[in-house]
């Protein structure tokens, strides 16, 4: 499979109450076909934020906007674009990190979660000296991160409940 320069393709959601920001590294190809985060079917995203404040699994944008709004949650990625194969974050080269800077500083955002080893490391290189927030790192939602169980990542994440 060959390289793509690609372009993050769409806006973080936020709004004045978020509270927490969750980061992911980039979108998959099949969040860049439904134009929207954690966009593959097997990706545990919605089920587990869902869980973790007792709602139903959102399936269309709308709905996972306002269930991530509802609860102060911002979501983003930390690359605005890259080099990519495909949706392997092992294969990203080449990354300009996203301006959270300037997201942090419309917000009341206070703590920042990201969502697996590549975010976390492209977060502490680039956003970290920045940002100055240091980010928690949990155990990545993707279908590719097979050894944890929705409920081995559940008691992870368990910890936003604590930031808002």
């Amino acid at each position: 499979m060959e390289y793509e320069h690609l372009v993050h393709g769409f806006e973080p959601v936020y709004d004045q109450n978020s509270k927490v920001l969750i980061l992911g590294s980039f979108p998959s190809v099949k969040s860049r076909e439904t134009d929207f985060y954690y966009g593959h079917p097997q990706n545990r995203f919605w089920r587990l934020i869902a869980y973790l404040f007792g709602e139903a699994t959102p399936s269309t944008v709308e709905e996972k906007k306002r269930l991530l709004l509802a609860h102060g949650i911002a979501v983003w990625d930390v690359i605005a674009q890259c080099d990519i194969r495909g949706s392997s974050d092992a294969s990203i080269k080449n990354a300009v990190p996203a301006d959270i800077k300037s997201l942090l500083e419309k917000t009341g955002i206070t703590r920042i979660f990201v969502n697996g080893g590549k975010a976390a490391a492209v977060y502490e290189k680039y956003q970290l000296p920045l940002t100055g927030i240091p980010a928690v790192k949990l155990p990545s939602t993707s279908p590719a991160n097979a050894a944890w169980s929705l409920d081995r990542l559940l008691e992870s994440w368990r910890i936003i409940l604590n930031s808002l």
